[in-house]
């Protein structure tokens, strides 16, 4: 009986060598409890918009290799959510790319940072992050408005680029002086075409026949003294068309 209990004992000495926590099995004792990460502290920080106390809380949360990955996430998008608030964007952008590195189904997550990246100026990052967004969540509202509103933007911009230096008329056609003279000039020529943009945009929106026959008569009139005015001494071409656009546009710039 002795010699049993001799080889028993060595067996569990053996074991606890192997395993930690195995000998308080062996003799009967509870295993050591794994500590648990608290990410409340962190999520109600952060709600409360207190960056002094979600700094410490959510960084031990996020740098503790042992955190499960659904606090793990809760943690970064709450910390990013509060370096958003508090224009820390970058870092904002980074908790938001690490949280859907981990979880890239976040509609919420993609949009916000959808909108950070607008914040940045970087447009196409931004339309790229609104449409991923969708994809997941096609009745995503913020989504939607925001993809829709920088999608427009892109395509206006991209519309501008394409007539940028080119005025409201074909240059191969151009006979008068004034006219070579807009074509040879990108800034000119950009003025040219707004001016007839919104002149287009007055008649457009005239209230009557009546008066938009007489604005475009004073549109005529303005391209026959520009016409005139040319080569004049003392006649500033730029001028004279930023003046026109000024007085088609209203002193509020409409």
């Amino acid at each position: 009986m002795r010699f049993q209990k001799l080889i028993q004992m060595s067996a569990a000495l053996a074991l606890s060598a192997v395993l930690p926590g195995a000998a308080h099995a062996a003799t009967g004792g509870e295993p050591a409890a794994v500590a648990q990460i608290d990410v409340a502290a962190c999520l109600t920080a952060a709600a409360g918009d207190d960056m002094d106390k979600a700094g410490p809380a959510c960084a031990a949360v996020i740098d503790n290799e042992k955190t499960a990955k659904p606090d793990l996430v809760k943690a970064l998008v709450a910390r990013g959510a509060l370096h958003a608030r508090h224009d820390q964007i970058d870092r904002a952008i980074a908790d938001d790319s690490r949280a859907l590195l981990l979880d890239p189904t976040l509609a919420d997550v993609l949009n916000a940072r959808g909108e950070l990246w607008l914040k940045k100026g970087d447009k196409p990052k931004a339309v790229q992050d609104f449409g991923a967004a969708l994809r997941i969540d096609p009745n995503h509202e913020k989504a939607k408005a925001n993809h829709k509103a920088i999608a427009r933007e892109l395509e206006r911009i991209g519309a501008q680029m394409a007539v940028a230096g080119k005025p409201s008329f074909n240059c191969a056609g151009a006979r008068r002086p004034v006219e070579k003279a807009i074509c040879a000039n990108r800034e000119l020529a950009d003025l040219d075409r707004e001016v007839y943009a919104a002149n287009a945009r007055v008649i457009r929106e005239a209230r009557n026949e009546g008066e938009a026959k007489k604005l475009q008569r004073e549109q005529d009139d303005f391209i026959a003294r520009r016409n005139a005015g040319f080569g004049r001494s003392g006649f500033d071409l730029k001028k004279a068309m930023q003046d026109r656009l000024q007085k088609l546009n209203g002193v509020d710039g409409y």
